[in-house]
């Protein structure tokens, strides 16, 4: 025997004086009342039934209730939404879950369901359910309004259900909100096709040549050459997509893909105006820099920084070919990190164009011609480059007047 055994022993002879002595005080109480009643021993017995029926029922009330607050303190707390209707559609229960992801401050019972979410199609399947006693899963689109603002369409699976039988009729509700796994899906599907199609274009033009130049329909050295030419030309294309494409990949990884060393950013951009000289001969274009005499350094991975200033100061000239263009760039460093700044006077970008120029392969000014023609992915490497480093790029565009790139960065790059 343990030393425990003596404690437990004496716990449960107590225990049991207690209900023995618990017993006998409401006997004696069912004694006493029926002596003074004047009741015969057999009704004393049926009082004495009835009383401890009573509060029999008392405790099981109390159970029930306390299962119904736990049940319900349970579902305040998980991620998904989950409502409870009764058979007229009116709310019964709505956790903490459901009114954020509907941006309501608070959803109210009693009314329907229609009256509080607005969403005709989550009402509708809650009736289907209802009505045809099974369970239905559905994905829907759903406005999401907060005082009386268009916030923008969210995307949800809905599933609802019939109460069980021994309940009330009536139908529950869970709602999980996919919006973030639907624009993944959909910015792959994306991604594929517009991959495809620019890998395509160059190589339907080279396999052309390359057809034409076996079957010896060209035959002087003149055409041949010029067939050469076009075939390094989207040779030399697809090869930049892929890398790209394989820059990006790298980039999402975050800080893990980096090389982290402090550099000179005057150099760095320096660097690229020499990679970009031939793009700017014959062209009336002026660069200015504006960087402290010292101290202009960043830590960070200098190959994917001289490709943010080449991929930005590239767009600035490809998309600005008429005379007198000033592309500036800048550096302010503090305590708290650094702010560079990439700006021309360009014509600008519209105000349509301005919420998907950093997005893959995304080219607007479709009237250009090919020769200035891009992969659509330089921005989208720039800003991939600068998240990866910790920072945030904004971008402003008053057509004719500026366009302006601003990146601001932590003092130290930060893991993301």
């Amino acid at each position: 025997m343990t030393s425990l055994t003596p404690l437990l022993l004496f716990c449960l002879l107590a225990l049991a004086a207690w209900a023995w002595t618990r017993e006998r005080r409401w006997r004696r109480l069912t004694d006493r009342l029926t002596t003074v009643a004047g009741l015969r021993p057999a009704e004393a017995d049926i009082l004495a039934a009835r009383f401890a029926g009573l509060v029999e029922s008392e405790g099981a009330l109390a159970r029930e209730e306390y299962l119904r607050r736990l049940f319900e303190a349970l579902l305040q707390e998980i991620r998904q939404g989950v409502v409870i209707v009764d058979e007229m559609m009116r709310i019964k229960f709505c956790n903490r879950s459901m009114e954020r992801l509907m941006h309501k401050a608070t959803i109210r019972r009693g009314r329907t369901l229609l009256e509080e979410l607005a969403d005709h199609q989550i009402s509708e399947l809650a009736q289907s359910a209802l009505r045809e006693e099974r369970r239905y899963v559905r994905d829907i689109e759903h406005q999401a309004v907060q005082d009386g603002g268009v916030l923008g369409t969210r995307h949800y699976l809905v599933e609802a259900a019939p109460l069980p039988a021994k309940a009330e009729r009536g139908v529950w509700l869970m709602v999980y909100d996919i919006t973030e796994q639907t624009m993944t899906e959909q910015i792959r599907r994306d991604f594929v096709a517009n991959a495809s199609h620019e890998l395509r274009t160059p190589l339907t033009l080279i396999n052309g040549y390359i057809e034409s130049l076996q079957s010896g329909v060209i035959r002087d050295e003149a055409s041949r050459a010029r067939c050469l030419t076009v075939m390094e030309k989207h040779g030399k294309r697809i090869l930049r997509i892929i890398e790209d494409l394989l820059t990006i990949s790298r980039l999402e990884n975050g800080a893990s893909a980096l090389s982290l060393e402090p550099f000179n950013v005057r150099a760095c951009v320096q660097d690229a105006l020499d990679h970009l000289a031939p793009m700017l001969e014959g062209r009336d274009t002026r660069v200015e820099m504006d960087f402290p005499e010292e101290d202009a350094v960043l830590v960070g991975d200098r190959f994917y920084w001289d490709q943010v200033f080449t991929n930005l100061l590239e767009n600035a000239i490809k998309e600005n070919p008429n005379p007198g263009l000033l592309i500036r760039v800048s550096g302010k460093w503090s305590p708290e990190g650094c702010v560079l700044v990439v700006s021309d006077n360009g014509i600008g970008i519209p105000a349509h164009d301005l919420p998907f120029v950093f997005k893959r392969f995304y080219r607007g000014h479709k009237h250009h011609s090919p020769e200035i023609k891009g992969t659509g992915l330089g921005l989208s490497i720039v800003r991939r480059t600068v998240e990866a480093h910790g920072g945030t790029i904004e971008l402003v565009s008053t057509p004719g007047v500026e366009t302006r790139f601003t990146i601001r960065l932590p003092a130290a790059p930060v893991a993301v």
